[in-house]
């Protein structure tokens, strides 16, 4: 096992991976602490059950630029191979705003092939490269040094195995001509949008049932400084204020520091110091708001009227569309975009890209009574009226 700790090192390595069709990797990091996940550790593994597969430590080897690897991330002939890439994307594109190109994730094509939702690395070790996968170091501070031997064996099985998985489901994409379908996928993966969460937008992430105008008015307030100061300070939004404390002080709508100290919900440290200065600041922001500025719930889907038995319907169509590609059901569509489609809406996912080809046409069909659906044995078929 070699661990490369050095911007020469690194650069021979990826020098080396440049010559390859593939090279397969992963990460391992910590955010429990931090707003943006902390890099602890890269594992790579070039082709072949002898190509060389390398741990790269940026704890150990802090001087190490890891601009190599983004130089590689941008040969694109060299494909870069992950396992359910989303959170190691954010990691490089935080930290080098670059995104691997070209990218594969055997996550998607797993889910293309039939291998259910969200399927597991475990799962596709067992399945495909018919090995044991021992996890028992899962749960690891990664940012503690020296690693042990059962921690260096458990991250590198991480890209070994992977190669075997990428090389099967490569093979199967190619051969039921779905490439395009997993390029639809990676897309959102590589859309800097997925990972960026401005603090004016930070509100539309808080479940509230009320639709006061004044009232989101105070919560995208305090949402927009618990966002801003948790990036600053890259701490988590929880540490700064918790959710149900937020919509606390949003209802409270404290004006100065003693009203604020008789909240139930806040944390002891946002009670006093810059916190406490910015939640007073964000509260009286809210209440300031002009009339025409209250943002606004939208609630349109909400009122769309769903036909309940033509949804049921687009579930058994779902069902037997998804059984009869080998595709995962989610994939395709959620329950919620069939309620959408039932209701008349269009502008959904499940009605675009290879989802319209896959499921979206006859669903269409369906609700325009231009097909039925029929039970044959165990099977249920599309019938063209």
């Amino acid at each position: 096992m070699r661990t490369i700790t050095t911007t020469d090192d690194l650069a021979a390595f990826c020098e080396a991976a440049k010559s390859q069709p593939y090279v397969t990797i992963d990460t391992e990091f910590l955010r429990e602490r931090t707003y943006w996940a902390k890099l602890c550790l890269i594992q790579m593994a070039l082709p072949g059950k002898t190509g060389e597969a390398v741990l790269v430590d940026p704890v150990e080897g802090a001087e190490m630029s890891l601009e190599p690897l983004y130089d590689l991330f941008r040969h694109k002939a060299t494909v870069k191979v992950f396992h359910a890439a989303r959170q190691d994307l954010e990691i490089f594109f935080v930290e080098g705003n670059v995104f691997p190109e070209p990218l594969f994730d055997t996550q998607v094509a797993a889910m293309v092939c039939g291998f259910g939702e969200q399927v597991g690395y475990e799962t596709l070790v067992r399945k495909i490269a018919h090995q044991p996968l021992d996890k028992t170091s899962r749960f690891t501070d990664w940012s503690r040094r020296p690693l042990s031997e059962a921690q260096q064996v458990y991250a590198l099985a991480d890209v070994t195995h992977l190669r075997v998985i990428y090389e099967s489901l490569a093979a199967q994409i190619a051969k039921s001509g779905r490439q395009k379908w997993v390029e639809e996928e990676l897309d959102v993966l590589t859309d800097p949008a997925t990972y960026t969460t401005t603090p004016d937008e930070a509100w539309q992430r808080i479940k509230t049932r009320t639709t006061s105008g004044r009232f989101l008015a105070v919560v995208k307030e305090l949402a927009r400084f618990r966002e801003d100061y948790a990036q600053k300070n890259n701490v988590p939004r929880s540490r700064v204020i918790k959710d149900d404390a937020l919509l606390e002080l949003a209802s409270t709508r404290p004006v100065n520091s003693e009203e604020l100290g008789r909240s139930r919900l806040l944390l002891r440290e946002a009670r006093r110091g810059d916190i406490a200065d910015g939640l007073i600041a964000a509260v009286k922001a809210g209440l300031e708001a002009k009339p025409e500025d209250l943002p606004k719930v939208d609630d349109s889907r909400e009122q769309l009227q769903v036909n309940p038995a033509l949804a049921d319907l687009l579930r058994v169509l779902l069902k037997a569309k998804s059984e009869d590609l080998g595709v995962a059901a989610r994939l395709i569509a959620s329950a919620s975009e069939l309620d959408l489609i039932a209701a008349g809406q269009r502008d959904v996912p499940a009605l675009s890209g290879w989802r319209r080809e896959a499921f979206g046409e006859d669903a269409l069909r369906l609700c325009k009574g231009e097909i039925a659906l029929t039970a044959k044995g165990n099977n249920i078929k599309v019938l063209r009226l």
